[in-house]
């Protein structure tokens, strides 16, 4: 199959696997399970690549691998804070605004509020996945050791901060603070920041590979924008504002994205 093929079909795999997602949410009436699917389904998108090209050599191996391995980290551990937690509030806002100022249903606003936006997003975030697979290569250079080792990062950064803020919860001593210890006393979202290092590492793997993979930039820009500046670090940081009055202090000494040494207060 060449590059056009391939990515017709991922498209196809990823049109078909959100559509029965959204079936699904309707019998619940809850979408909120879709977060774990944005990882498992790159797992998906990676593993379908990696069948149909017959798996090209060790950039292709590599890339498998560490998405592999982040996707089902992350995916099963949002599966589980799902069915812990209950709805996400975001969805639920979002669907009820949805409900009470358009008159929309509940399946029209899931279909085109969560589910038609998150499945074009998941299909470009995971270019690099899925275009570093393309080109037969023989070895691993300098270039795909380095974002090998950034992807590692990365998968370490966001596994270590995730189980941080999981346990921080889990004391009851601990409603309305914050949490500035372990990696959060050097950045306000650890998990957010490993996650970028991972999609930038899987670039420069796939980078390496020519120029199908040179053009999967859009993957992690566009990871690295919904992050800092759209639904991730905004979306939190607000709400975080109201409800912890320690926040803004935090927010004061504690980086933003990039680890750095706290500031002086």
């Amino acid at each position: 199959m060449d590059v056009t093929q391939i990515l017709v079909v991922n498209a196809a795999v990823v049109g078909a696997c959100f559509l029965v997602l959204w079936l699904i949410s309707i019998r619940l009436k809850d979408p909120s399970f879709v977060d774990s699917w944005w990882a498992l389904g790159m797992v998906a998108i990676t593993w379908t690549t990696f069948l149909f090209t017959g798996g090209r050599g060790p950039h292709a191996s590599a890339l498998t691998l560490l998405c592999t391995v982040w996707g089902l980290r992350l995916g099963l551990y949002l599966l589980w804070r799902w069915r812990k937690d209950g709805p996400d509030r975001r969805y639920v806002v979002m669907i009820g605004k949805a409900a009470s100022e358009r008159g929309w249903s509940f399946a029209k606003a899931s279909m085109l509020l969560v589910f038609a936006m998150q499945a074009p997003v998941q299909f470009v975030v995971c270019l690099p996945a899925q275009l570093g697979q393309v080109t037969a290569t023989s070895a691993l250079g300098p270039l795909a050791w380095i974002g090998v080792g950034v992807a590692v990062i990365g998968i370490g950064f966001e596994t270590i901060g995730d189980f941080q803020l999981a346990r921080f919860r889990a004391d009851p001593a601990n409603a309305g603070k914050v949490l500035s210890t372990g990696l959060w006393r050097y950045t306000r979202h650890p998990n957010y920041f490993g996650d970028a290092c991972v999609w930038w590492g899987l670039y420069l793997i796939a980078a390496e590979t020519g120029w199908a993979g040179i053009a999967a930039i859009p993957g992690p820009i566009l990871v690295t924008l919904l992050l800092t500046r759209w639904s991730g670090v905004p979306s939190i940081e607000g709400r975080m504002r109201r409800k912890r009055p320690g926040y803004e202090a935090y927010i004061q000494r504690t980086s933003s994205f990039i680890p750095l040494p706290p500031k002086r207060a």
